[in-house]
C-alpha cells in the first residue's frame, strides 16, 4: 500500500502536481489532499473520484504517509515537513525552506539523484531548475568555470496575485503582489533585497546552481527580472567552459541530448519562446553564440514552463525517481 499526500492541493502548483501525477500515471493506493484552513473543504476531482481537501494540522502530519508532495510557504514547510518525515514519509518540498540545508538533497532528476540522508528532498528554484539541465550537459562535455544569469520571469511565479496584478493592471488597478505595476513594465526585483545588493531570488540561483552541479567553486552571478508574461520563464546564460569548443559543437551536443530541445535557427526566426514553452514539459535552448569578450564563453537562451518543469513536474519527476531507486517502479 502506497499512501501519498499533496499539500497545497488547491494552489497553482498543487493543481499542476495533481495533473502531472495523473498524466504520468504515478502509482499509489491512497491519496490525501491538504491545504490551509481557508481552502479546506473544497472538492477536487481526480481520476474519477471526488476528494475533500483537508486542513493540514499537526495531527494529520503525524499520520504515516509514504510520500508527500508539498507546495506551501516556507514557514508551513519548516513546521510540517519534519512531522511528515518523523512519521516515516519522504517529503518532496517545493518551498525554499530546505534547499540549502546541508543534509537535504536538492534534486533535478536530469542532473542528480537523492542520497536519502534525510526524508526531505528539496525542489529547487524554478529558474534554477530549467537552467541546470543544459548546464549539466555542458559541464559533462566541457567543464564549467563561470555562469552569469539574466532571468525574465513570468508573473505566475508569484501565484494568483501575480497573475491578477498583470491582468488588472491593464485597467489601472494598483498592484498587490509587486511594489510597482507589472503591466507594461519590467521589475528588476524578485523577492527581498539582501545586504550584498542581490535579491534573495538571485542568491538562490547562485547557491542552488553550485549545490546541484556539485561545484562549490563555480563562479555564478545572477540578475532576476519579473516581466509582464503570464507563464514560462526565460533565462539568458553566459557560460564560460573549461575548454574551448564551437557554437556548432554545442548545438550538436544539445540536439543529441534528450534532456533539452534545441530550437536555434535565427535565419528563420526560430528560437525558444515563452509562449511555446507554456504547457510543455521540455527545457528549450537556442540563440547559442560565442561571447567574444571572454575566452571559452558562450551565450545560451533557455525557456521552460515555470509551473511545470520549474515546480510541479520536477517534484513529480523526483517522486518517480525515488520510486525507481526504491524498486517500486
Amino acid at each position: 500500500m502506497t499512501k501519498l499526500a499533496v499539500v497545497g492541493a488547491t494552489g497553482l502548483v498543487g493543481t499542476k502536481m495533481l495533473e502531472t501525477l495523473d498524466r504520468k500515471e504515478i502509482p499509489f493506493n491512497e491519496l490525501v489532499l491538504f491545504s490551509s484552513a481557508r481552502s479546506a473543504g473544497q472538492k477536487i476531482e481526480f481520476k474519477g473520484k471526488t476528494y475533500t481537501v483537508q486542513e493540514l494540522t499537526d495531527e494529520a502530519a503525524s499520520e504515516h504517509f509514504d510520500y508527500v508532495l508539498m507546495s506551501a510557504g516556507g514557514g508551513t514547510s519548516e513546521h510540517f515537513a519534519p512531522l511528515f518525515e518523523q512519521a516515516g514519509a519522504i517529503v518532496i518540498d517545493n518551498s525554499s525552506q530546505w534547499r540549502m540545508t546541508e543534509d537535504v538533497d536538492l534534486v533535478v532528476p536530469e542532473v542528480n539523484e537523492p542520497h536519502f540522508t534525510r526524508g526531505i528532498i528539496a525542489n529547487p528554484n524554478c529558474s534554477t531548475i530549467q537552467s541546470v539541465v543544459p548546464l549539466k550537459v555542458l559541464q559533462d562535455a566541457f567543464g564549467l568555470s563561470r555562469v552569469a544569469y539574466t532571468t525574465y520571469q513570468a508573473v505566475s511565479g508569484s501565484g494568483v496575485k501575480g497573475k491578477r496584478d498583470l491582468s488588472e493592471g491593464a485597467n489601472g488597478k494598483a498592484p498587490e503582489a509587486y511594489p510597482h505595476p507589472i503591466y507594461n513594465n519590467v521589475l528588476p526585483h524578485i523577492d527581498v533585497f539582501l545586504e550584498n545588493g542581490y535579491t534573495k531570488e538571485e542568491q538562490k540561483m547562485i547557491d542552488e546552481t553550485r549545490k546541484i552541479l556539485n561545484d562549490k567553486d563555480l563562479k555564478v552571478t545572477a540578475t532576476c527580472v519579473r516581466v509582464p508574461v503570464q507563464d514560462s520563464h526565460s533565462v539568458e546564460m553566459d557560460v564560460t567552459l573549461n575548454q574551448d569548443t564551437t557554437v556548432e559543437a554545442i548545438q550538436e551536443l544539445f540536439d543529441k541530448d534528450d534532456r533539452v530541445v534545441l530550437v536555434d535557427n535565427p535565419a528563420k526566426n526560430e528560437y525558444p519562446l515563452a509562449i511555446h514553452s507554456t504547457g510543455k514539459d521540455d527545457v528549450f535552448v537556442g540563440r547559442i553564440r560565442r561571447d567574444d569578450t571572454l575566452d571559452n564563453t558562450f551565450h545560451v537562451w533557455c525557456t521552460s514552463d515555470n509551473l511545470l518543469k520549474g515546480a510541479a513536474l520536477n517534484a513529480v519527476q523526483v517522486l518517480e525517481q525515488v520510486l525507481k531507486l526504491k524498486g517500486v517502479l
